[in-house]
């Protein structure tokens, strides 16, 4: 395949990322303020990592570089914003089926958190999870919201190495 033809495959994979990740968060706020879900901090946590992910499937498809290396450049921010995302999503999930008596307590909001401790403690305490991260307000085809946002960021990882990475 020709450079020029790689170079408008890329672009063309990693703007549709793009749309992939605004599409999510799109519907998350749809369900936050149409139908009146409010997000636990692994929920919000899991949007930032879907929006970091999307500002790299938009620069690398708005940039679309020639060369090999600057694309898997791209490639590994957008594995290392999935990963997270993976693992946000991931201690959710894990979260979501401890059994009751495991469940950690509810602790403060993000916003005291982030007002109140310096933002390694505030990630710290929210990855260790609090009750109300456990709650499962949300499913469809009997997985929760945090359980498709595992699949979602798994697709998107796989799909950006796929993009940054495929030979020619």
């Amino acid at each position: 395949m020709n450079p020029d033809a790689l170079r408008a495959s890329f672009r063309n994979r990693f703007l549709l990322g793009f749309l992939a990740c605004a599409g999510l968060i799109a519907y998350a706020l749809y369900t936050q303020f149409h139908d009146g879900l409010v997000p636990c901090p692994l929920c919000i946590f899991q949007r930032v990592a879907f929006a970091a992910l999307g500002v790299v499937f938009l620069a690398g498809g708005l940039h679309a570089p020639r060369g090999v290396t600057a694309r898997r450049v791209y490639g590994v921010l957008a594995l290392l914003a999935s990963f997270g995302g993976i693992a946000v999503a991931g201690n959710h999930v894990r979260l979501q089926h401890l059994p009751s008596d495991q469940v950690p307590s509810c602790g403060p909001g993000l916003d005291y958190m982030l007002d109140a401790m310096p933002i390694g403690s505030v990630i710290r305490t929210v990855m260790t999870g609090s009750g109300e991260c456990a709650n499962v307000d949300w499913s469809f085809l009997g997985l929760s919201m945090p359980a498709w946002s595992l699949l979602w960021f798994v697709l998107l990882a796989g799909w950006a190495a796929y993009a940054a990475f495929r030979r020619g």
